[in-house]
């Protein structure tokens, strides 16, 4: 296994510890640990891409697992905002929905001797969904640290921070929403003959 499929491999071994330390207040700071696993998490997609178009790494193995492993890590973590009350439940069954659509076009196109990797779109989504993401922990850190006393509370014109924090995450919510099914229909026009493929 060269050294971009151990990247994404590292990327879906982290899923589980974020996951905990997301769902566990007991632990302090948690959802500044949860954002730096993330953000880890999230750069070696980054660099598992770099490395393997620079050095020529570029394996089936790899265009599989790594649109995979992304879904992985960003579905888990909006399963948890919806659990904290920190996304609305509905945009995430939009998300995951058209995951399961386009993993499923995937291995049909797999099964039928295609391997479809990541368009742009696809990047511009997962993008959109990991700023989101980022954005919503580190508020989610900002209000953990005035519920603790470390920093005072504040307001942004006269509106609580909370109050603020939550509506511009519903809002790159949204936007994740929006590039994940515009993005999943680009991918079903551009890949639907992958799937009538004969043998």
């Amino acid at each position: 296994m060269n050294l971009p499929n151990k990247l994404t491999v590292l990327r879906i071994i982290l899923v589980p510890f974020f996951v905990a330390v997301l769902l566990i207040p007991q632990i302090p700071h948690h959802y500044l640990w949860a954002a730096v696993l993330f953000v880890v998490a999230s750069l070696t997609d980054h660099y598992d891409g770099m490395i393997a178009r620079k050095y020529n790494q570029i394996t089936n193995f790899g265009k599989f697992l790594d649109p995979l492993a992304d879904k992985i890590l960003v579905v888990s973590a909006l399963v948890c905002f919806v659990d904290l009350r920190l996304a609305a439940s509905w945009c995430v069954i939009l998300i995951i929905a058209r995951e399961f659509m386009v993993t499923s076009i995937r291995l049909v196109a797999v099964d039928n001797g295609v391997v479809i990797a990541a368009n742009n779109w696809g990047k511009t989504k997962t993008v959109s969904q990991i700023i989101a993401i980022t954005a919503i922990l580190v508020f989610q850190y900002v209000q953990e640290l005035t519920t603790m006393g470390l920093i005072p509370a504040f307001t942004f014109g006269g509106v609580p921070s909370g109050a603020v924090f939550g509506g511009v995450g519903y809002a790159l919510i949204l936007i994740a929403t929006f590039f994940a099914l515009l993005s999943g229909g680009i991918y079903i026009v551009q890949n639907i003959g992958a799937i009538n493929t004969t043998k």
